[in-house]
């Protein structure tokens, strides 16, 4: 008898992760409603990548939500990734963990959780897209494409960072920041394959078409 698929292993969320179209970052309350109602919506639409993102919160605050958040994810058969905290992501069996360019640095995450967790970085400019081809990541996110609230103070980089990554990435890329339906022709013409997504979905009335519309626009430009 086969023995059944490790979903946990690295192999296997590297495999997930490279087909994965639609990601949603979120906090726990996402547009004051439960996670899991939010949550079982939007991967219903489509999505196949979540973050836990609530950067208010202490390391304690934060390991019940993501527990939380990863329980919701394996039922529903979504990646679950938490933002920032390496030791959060091991204690609630995260499949990954998302940093920023001013968070530990990828080698030191990769010592704490090892190799079968998923490591995302957040990239700004074409030098911080080149320097991730030598850095032990999965996946990196390209933005903010569009200013927004949940990323003050950072200037948006346009469509012109995207169509870099699309020529330049060595890792999978998600174009991200300020992306929605009404938007997203330009970033998908720019050459992103792979979206992230946060109101867009997070605060739609139906989380669920949101997510549908996105994909509808998204699916009609295939992986290469």
């Amino acid at each position: 008898m086969q023995a059944p698929e490790d979903h946990s292993s690295g192999q296997e969320r590297r495999r997930r992760l490279a087909g994965a179209r639609l990601y949603l970052v979120c906090g726990a309350r996402p547009g004051g409603r439960p996670l899991r109602q939010v949550l079982a919506a939007a991967i219903a639409g489509g999505v196949e990548v979540f973050q836990l993102r609530e950067k208010g919160l202490s390391p304690q605050e934060l390991l019940p939500k993501a527990m939380e958040a990863v329980e919701i994810c394996r039922q529903l058969g979504a990646l679950c990734i938490v933002n920032d905290w390496p030791q959060v992501a091991l204690e609630s069996r995260a499949d990954g963990i998302h940093v920023g360019q001013e968070d530990m640095a990828p080698a030191e995450v990769a010592r704490i959780v090892g190799p079968d967790m998923l490591i995302g970085l957040s990239t700004h400019a074409p030098a911080e897209i080149d320097a991730a081809s030598r850095a032990p990541v999965d996946y990196i996110g390209v933005g903010p494409v569009h200013e927004t609230p949940t990323k003050l103070g950072r200037p948006a980089v346009g469509a012109e960072l995207v169509d870099y990554a699309a020529a330049h990435a060595q890792r999978p890329f998600f174009a991200i920041g300020g992306i929605d339906a009404g938007n997203l022709d330009a970033v998908l013409a720019a050459g992103a394959r792979r979206v992230c997504v946060l109101r867009a979905i997070a605060d739609a009335a139906d989380p669920e078409a949101a997510a549908r519309e996105l994909r509808r626009q998204i699916d009609a430009h295939p992986l290469r």
